[in-house]
């Protein structure tokens, strides 16, 4: 079976455009930007911070009520702000207004981040999805965001919709899958990540750390496709990193 399994993946799942690819394996990235107590996950401080290290920054997004790609994880403002309610209820200039905890940094839209980065470093942008989201208005307001950017970039979510758009309506934009396997994710069997995989038709994948080596990465691996992995956070875990994927996506102490 899992050799069938593979045979499907290469026939399914060509195989990417090295050049296209290639400078995904070429970089640490900082995952939501290079954040401690005194720059929030997300803000343009923890991306200034990991600009100043060298490092390729990973960030999320949420979408605002007036459709802006925000710079934001959650979906709930709560746990990162002073305010209650989802991100989607306020207006791109409402959340530009609202602060972190405990900071003077305020919220913000993918634009500034493109304006701060202006190609210095490579950006993976992580669209937030869940079931009956309209995550295809996301993938717009990100595209809209991108458009004329010439720095190295590319887009990414667990939610496979996304990178079939990407592919079908931003061609040139580098797509990814993102996958988990523990009961956060929705891909805990084998067989739902291999259909996750054949609707995407990704060009990398970013796989969660703790469920390496999986064999399904593994032949993906070896058969071109780019694997990085996520939340490398310990030495250890960035020891394993190196070993079974090509890039770490890491913050805290997995930070070299």
């Amino acid at each position: 079976m899992r050799s069938l399994l593979s045979r499907l993946d290469r026939f399914l799942v060509p195989s990417p455009d090295p050049a296209r690819v290639g400078w995904l394996r070429e970089w640490t990235y900082a995952h939501r930007g290079l954040h401690d107590e005194l720059a929030p996950e997300n803000s343009l401080a923890a991306f200034a911070g990991a600009l100043e290290g060298g490092m390729g920054v990973e960030c999320d997004i949420q979408r605002s009520r007036d459709h802006a790609a925000m710079l934001m994880h959650d979906w709930e403002l709560d746990r990162l702000t002073g305010v209650t309610g989802p991100t989607a209820c306020y207006s791109a200039e409402e959340l530009a207004r609202i602060a972190y905890l405990d900071s003077e940094h305020m919220l913000a839209r993918l634009d500034d981040l493109l304006e701060l980065v202006d190609g210095k470093v490579p950006i993976l942008v992580e669209i937030k999805s869940r079931r009956r989201y309209d995550v295809e208005e996301s993938c717009v307001a990100v595209r809209d965001a991108l458009a004329g950017y010439e720095g190295r970039h590319a887009v990414m979510s667990f939610d496979p919709r996304v990178s079939r758009w990407f592919r079908r309506h931003s061609p040139n934009t580098v797509q990814g899958l993102v996958m988990r396997e523990d009961h956060y994710g929705m891909t805990q069997k084998a067989w739902q990540r291999h259909l996750a995989l054949w609707f995407a038709r990704p060009e990398f994948i970013a796989y969660h750390v703790a469920a390496l080596p999986n064999p399904m990465v593994s032949s993906l691996r070896v058969g071109g496709m780019p694997v990085l992995t996520w939340t490398v956070d310990t030495p250890d875990l960035r020891d394993h990193a190196r070993i079974h994927a090509d890039a770490p996506i890491v913050e805290g102490a997995g930070v070299a």
